[in-house]
Parts: C-alpha cells; sequence; structure tokens
C-alpha cells in the first residue's frame, strides 16, 4: 500500500499538475489515511469503501482540537478522490469509493488583518543598525506594500525585483505571472538591504533569493511564518500574527481608502473575483462599527414605553 502512495506522488510530480505545497498536502493526507487503515485492519485498496471514509473523517474530528475546519475536510477528500481515480487508472481498484461523498460548503471566515496603527507598530519597532532586523524590515515591509503570499515572498529572487519602476514581477500561485507595484519608502528600504545588508547575510553563499536567513540560505515560507510571530511579540502586539494577515491588511486597507475591488484582485491574483470580495464585508463592518460610534442617534437608548 505504501509503494501504491510513492508511486502516485512521483506521477503527480512527473505531470506536473500540482505546486509543491499542494503535493506536500497529498502526502500528508494519504500517510494520515494509510495510519488510519492500518489500525482499522484494512490492508488492501478494495477494501476501502465510503462507509470507511466516513469514518476517517469521524477519526480526524475525534483527534483534532476544536474539529477539522470544512475547508480542511474539503482538501483531505479530494487528495483522496484523486488518488482513488488514480488506483482506478492502474486497474487496482474497481471504482472510486469516493465518487458518491460530497465536499462540504466552505465556511467564509472574514480575513484576520492588522489596524494600520498595529502595522506602523511592527514594522517601526526594527533596529536598522542591526542587520537581521534590517532584513526583517525589508521584508515585512515588501509583504505588505505587495501584499505577498508567504510563498510568494520566500520564492522571491534579485532578478524578480525592478527597483527601478517599483515593481515585482514573479510566477505566482497557479504558475501565473504576476506583476505588483511597491511604493517609494518600500523601494529605499528595498534597495538598501540589497546593496549593503543582504551581502553581509550571505556568508559567502551564492545564490539569487532575496531573503536570507541565519544560515546564508533563501528562507522557507514557515521559517517566515516563525519569524514574524516572534517580532510581532517583540513589538508588542498581544496576538498571534502570521504572514497572510499582512496580505489581507494590504487588501482592506486599499479599499478601506477606495481603491477598486477589481484593481485589488489583479494585485492579489485572485482568479475570481469573490475570493477578492469577501474583503468588502470586513471593509462595511467597519464601516458600521464607526457609523454606530459616532452617530448621535446611533447613542440613544431606545425607549419601550
Amino acid at each position: 500500500m505504501t509503494q501504491d502512495i510513492l508511486d502516485f506522488l512521483n506521477y503527480i510530480h512527473t505531470i506536473n499538475t500540482k505546486s509543491v505545497h499542494t503535493r506536500d498536502a497529498y502526502r500528508r493526507d494519504l500517510e494520515e489515511f494509510h495510519f488510519f487503515l492500518i489500525n482499522q485492519g484494512v490492508t488492501f485498496w478494495q477494501g476501502v469503501d465510503s462507509k470507511t471514509i466516513m469514518r476517517f473523517i469521524e477519526y480526524l474530528n475525534k483527534h483534532s482540537k476544536g474539529g477539522l475546519k470544512n475547508s480542511t475536510i474539503s482538501r483531505k477528500i479530494s487528495s483522496l478522490r484523486s488518488f482513488f481515480n488514480y488506483l482506478a487508472q492502474q486497474n487496482k481498484v474497481n471504482h472510486n469509493p469516493l465518487s458518491s461523498i460530497h465536499n462540504p460548503s466552505k465556511q467564509k471566515l472574514l480575513p484576520d488583518f492588522l489596524l494600520f496603527e498595529e502595522l506602523n507598530q511592527l514594522l517601526e519597532s526594527f533596529d536598522l543598525t542591526e542587520p537581521y532586523q534590517f532584513r526583517n524590515r525589508a521584508m515585512f515591509e515588501l509583504i505588505y506594500a505587495s501584499g505577498l503570499r508567504v510563498s510568494e515572498a520566500a520564492a522571491l529572487t534579485i532578478q524578480d525585483i525592478d527597483l527601478e519602476q517599483r515593481t515585482l514581477r514573479f510566477i505566482g500561485k497557479g504558475s501565473k505571472e504576476r506583476m505588483v507595484p511597491f511604493y517609494s519608502d518600500c523601494g529605499d528600504i528595498l534597495r538598501q538591504y540589497l546593496n549593503e545588508v543582504r551581502p553581509i547575510l550571505m556568508k559567502g553563499k551564492l545564490h539569487h533569493r532575496v531573503f536570507i536567513n541565519q544560515q546564508g540560505e533563501g528562507f522557507t515560507p514557515r521559517g517566515i511564518e516563525y519569524l514574524l510571530d516572534q517580532c510581532s511579540k517583540r513589538a508588542g502586539i498581544n496576538r498571534s500574527v502570521h504572514p497572510h494577515m499582512l496580505r489581507h491588511s494590504f487588501a482592506t486597507h486599499l479599499l478601506d481608502n477606495g481603491a477598486d475591488l477589481r484593481l485589488v484582485q489583479e494585485l492579489l491574483g485572485h482568479e475570481n473575483i469573490s475570493t477578492t470580495q469577501i474583503y468588502t464585508h470586513v471593509t462595511l463592518d467597519r464601516l458600521k462599527d464607526s457609523y454606530l460610534k459616532a452617530h448621535p442617534r446611533a447613542k440613544l437608548p431606545i425607549k419601550t414605553t
């Protein structure tokens, strides 16, 4: 059974239809499912039916803190559906046991973001006389300035940056080229980082990655996540902060200041505008909150007699 999983992962790597992050997620999902099957006494794929899948989802819910999000369940179902489609093509199963199982509807959670004051609190907290702190400022400033995904920030290379035009051009999610601008203050910080600070951090290594870790290598997305969380705590922000919050903040602050929704969609690299529209709910909620706090009649108690 383990060999079938490895063959499937090699197959999707060969045909190159999935990103590295998606393939890693598939691997984790399938290893988890395989472990579950062993504990259930199922030793061959033909022994898996729709009831087995439902028991697996129940098992995951029971062993996860607070239950699984619908989006996580959907991804695991998609992983298993793709795997069993592959097994059917290889004549190792007669049918796909997930053919009758539908993905749960996605929960539309409002994106979490930093207030502009919190963002400034974070960015102004770094000591720019210290190389690693200068790097932190440049990295988080650019993620916010251009609305980057953490994976895009980690993969960014020198060739992706045009300091004169103040733009980034890179391959983003879905292997699509994206061009995004950044503002002049960010450009000044980035120029100084690239010219003066990055060579110090490279430690003699030869590569083109923009943001460098303690070993002189390019950051991983997880490394950026950990660093931002630590820096936010040191800056006195009393909640967990992750890189996608900087991207959420980028979109929310643009819409708050009158940017067109289609422009924000293009800058974020969203294929469908409905993905971008969730930020309008955040902006509307803040608008309503400000209205209720400021309007004199909204503050009056309601007379019931």
